[in-house]
């Protein structure tokens, strides 16, 4: 039977997509070598549309408004540029309110994007462009560590990690930030109040990662300006011990955290980055794997959700379990050296 990965690797090849929201410019050949913050595509991206319905401001038909507008599409206007005058002694006339581009002209209006500003995307990693992707962006390749996660608010920042865990089910107040944190990426264990999150902003950190996050805080987190990834879920769960291996053994370098949100049909999930140097490049991970007998397994679900295991032997056919429902199981060992029937879909492979 087929098993999703949860990939917590030391060393492996990273490929990722850096891509803007909208068409743009990419500024990077192939080829190139990219640092953490250095640019590689930048867009003009106006968030505010303003409808200007010259017909109406005009007291005219929209088939006579459209004859005397003066702008087309993608003509960009200075605020104030008069797009059209009305007939008679004493006329009107339409000016545009703020500095814009047309979009659209027709019926008698002028939709214009407003507000425009300059985004510039980051390569948010160290390595190698390996592809162009038209007006859009670039595919990076690089090398490191890799620790995925379940949960992310959408952020993506670099930083020094600062370990400030004293094991896998440490729990972060906002009594142990202070300046000295400033600019940091933060291994942090559980978070279960808002204040911690509000400090960790006024700081500000780069990042938090977290074991866990109570769902009354998803809300704050998502409004929060850095980026924050829970490795194991919601509520009150210790990290994972080969996560928390691998990001506390490097504590002290810079690393990425990509918040990505969770998507389970594009495969894209929140991640920390470690880069690392290599003198050739490592196996890339496997997107899938065969549940097998010596399989370093995660649990997925509740009574042992987050723990680490090793698949003893699959059952063959359908087992019974506790609830006295029926499905595929293994037989895992788990780290507490307690042995337990599990479903393999409540499984997935660490690795």
């Amino acid at each position: 039977m087929q098993a999703p990965v949860h990939h917590v690797i030391g060393l492996t090849t990273i490929v990722r997509e850096r891509v803007l929201p909208v068409a743009g410019k990419v500024l990077v050949r192939l080829q190139q070598k990219v640092g953490l913050g250095d640019i590689v595509a930048e867009t003009r991206w106006a968030r505010e549309h303003a409808m200007l319905d010259v017909a109406r401001m005009l007291g005219i038909s929209a088939n006579t408004a459209d004859r005397l507008i003066k702008c087309k599409v993608n003509d960009r206007l200075a605020a104030g540029t008069e797009i059209a005058v009305g007939k008679g002694l004493f006329p009107r006339t339409v000016r545009v309110p703020r500095e814009g581009r047309v979009v659209a002209v027709g019926g008698g209006q002028v939709l214009m994007e407003v507000g425009e500003t300059k985004l510039e995307l980051r390569a948010g990693i160290p390595g190698t462009v390996i592809e162009i992707i038209p007006d859009r962006g670039v595919v990076i390749q690089t090398a490191g560590g890799l620790a995925q996660g379940m949960w992310g608010n959408g952020r993506i920042d670099t930083g020094l990690l600062i370990n400030l865990t004293d094991g896998p089910d440490s729990v972060l107040t906002a009594g142990r930030l202070d300046v000295s944190l400033r600019g940091s990426i933060i291994l942090a264990g559980m978070v279960k109040d808002a204040e911690t999150l509000q400090v960790a902003a006024e700081l500000p950190v780069r990042g938090l990662i977290l074991s866990s996050i109570y769902p009354s805080l998803l809300q704050k987190a998502r409004e929060m300006r850095y980026p924050i990834i829970a490795t194991d879920g919601f509520g009150p769960l210790a990290m994972n011990s080969v996560a928390y291996k691998l990001l506390s053994t490097n504590a002290k370098r810079e690393v990425t955290v990509n918040a990505e949100v969770f998507d389970r049909y594009t495969g894209a999930r929140p991640e920390v980055i470690i880069p690392l140097p290599i003198s050739a490049d490592p196996p890339a991970p496997r997107d899938v794997d065969t549940f097998a007998p010596g399989s370093q397994v995660r649990m997925r679900r509740p009574p042992h959700m987050g723990m680490i295991g090793s698949i003893v032997s699959i059952k063959p056919g359908l087992s019974t379990l506790p609830s006295g429902l029926r499905a595929r199981a293994a037989e895992v060992k788990l780290e507490n050296d307690e042995t337990a029937l599990v479903p393999l879909v409540n499984l997935e492979v660490v690795g």
